[in-house]
């Protein structure tokens, strides 16, 4: 079945045509959140000519039979769009946000949590033994204790009012890099963020209807014991166990507090074995550094933000932990100054999620510490990084998945990997 639609120029006309509506079996899940389904065809337009040919299609589910309208065929897979469920997977739910589909933010609303939290054990799964060769038993998935209302920080966004449409308020719609969705409230989101938004969301359409945004912006929205903050130059403090931190509310820190004890408490487990010494290799404001300090005779914290070091400093001064050294470091020299024994130490590795960087993954087996706990929101880039420990005498121990971003398809993933004895 096939609509007479102009297909865009690059279109790719093989092996389907554009809007060709296909049906067909779903049987896993994409780390992108995407139903896959795979169809047996025969012909010269792929490398491997006949075989199974995959399709992605968001919103459909493993044991699912769909119909699905193709807008992109690549050398090796297409890409379609859900039309009809014919039959329904028993773990499928009705989604809680009527935005569901439309909105970008959330892939998983229509999954049942206890499914979602092993379809992202799978993935890490399959992660591991495609990219890296490696066939670890990955643990399950350590759910959060509130999959939904858990977010302490939203972003909306808008883009340049303009007098001939609706300001649309809120996050970009699926599949667009571009297209703002309108989002009132979020489901995923704190119920302190959602009583907040209407009022911020009426101030921002007050201000645009008075000409004064000259071209969009991001709105912040971060809610903390004590409030709702707007502003992100304000100091806000979030407390973690028994210690409180102090940074600026549109700085980076993790934003499911329900679970963060439980993932803080795990990463101390895995660091702290019987060295003496930690090194937090990206420390930011010190969550992972100051958490730890408990279990370590010293423990230094290194940051390339200056800024970011200073509010470390700041924290541990305030929790009176006098083992702590936060260093201020540029990203070709984060271990010069660590003169801790590399036989006795563990670091904690916390990248942005394009991973390690090569000076410091160098770096770092250059100092040789015994032990490192990788934690990433990036398992793909992780597992990628992982390779590279494995060539530099690095076995991996254990591989712990957290889900910090439930009805999402993103996770926390936290890797142990010990120093083999050569």
């Amino acid at each position: 079945m096939t609509e007479s639609i102009k297909p865009p120029r690059k279109f790719r006309p093989e092996p389907f045509s554009y809007h060709e509506v296909v049906e067909l079996e779903i049987d896993s899940l994409s780390n992108l959140g995407a139903g896959v389904g795979r169809m047996l065809l025969s012909g010269s337009f792929s490398e491997e000519g006949e075989g199974n040919w995959v399709i992605f299609v968001p919103f459909s589910l493993p044991g699912e039979r769909v119909r699905a309208r193709i807008w992109k065929n690549e050398s090796s897979c297409s890409h379609a769009d859900l039309v009809e469920v014919i039959n329904h997977s028993s773990s499928r739910r009705q989604p809680r946000c009527s935005l569901f589909t439309t909105c970008g933010g959330c892939q998983y609303q229509h999954l049942d949590y206890q499914e979602q939290l092993r379809w992202k054990q799978q993935q890490v799964t399959e992660l591991l033994e495609r990219m890296a060769g490696m066939n670890l038993p990955v643990e399950k998935t350590i759910p959060s204790p509130q999959p939904w209302n858990y977010r302490s920080k939203i972003t909306p966004h808008f883009q340049k009012p303009r007098p001939d449409r609706d300001l649309n308020i809120g996050f970009l719609a699926t599949g667009s890099r571009n297209r703002i969705i309108d989002v009132p409230q979020c489901d995923i989101a704190m119920k302190a963020l959602n009583e907040a938004l209407p009022e911020e969301r009426m101030r921002i359409q007050q201000t645009a209807a008075q000409g004064k945004f000259r071209k969009g912006a991001t709105l912040l929205l971060r809610a903390t014991s004590e409030s709702v903050h707007t502003n992100p130059r304000e100091v806000v403090e979030e407390q973690v166990g028994e210690l409180r931190f102090r940074f600026l509310a549109g700085d980076f820190f993790q934003n499911n507090p329900f679970i963060l004890p439980d993932f803080v408490n795990y990463v101390a487990g895995e660091a702290a074995t019987s060295n003496r010494f930690l090194v937090d290799a990206y420390c930011g404001s010190g969550l992972f550094a100051l958490s730890l300090a408990r279990h370590f005779e010293s423990v230094a914290g290194v940051e390339v933000s200056e800024s970011s070091a200073d509010w470390a400093r700041q924290n541990a001064l305030q929790n009176n932990l006098e083992n702590v050294t936060i260093l201020a470091a540029s990203a070709e020299h984060i271990f010069e100054q660590v003169t801790f024994p590399a036989d006795r130490t563990s670091v904690i590795v916390d990248p942005p999620r394009k991973g390690c960087g090569e000076d410091f993954l160098q770096q770092l087996f250059s100092f040789k510490p015994q032990r490192v706990v990788y934690v990433s929101c990036n398992p793909a880039t992780q597992i990628r990084d992982l390779q590279i420990f494995d060539a530099n005498g690095y076995s991996l121990r254990k591989v712990q998945p957290f889900d910090l971003f439930p009805q999402t398809k993103h996770l926390e993933c936290v890797a142990t990997l010990e120093r083999t004895p050569s």
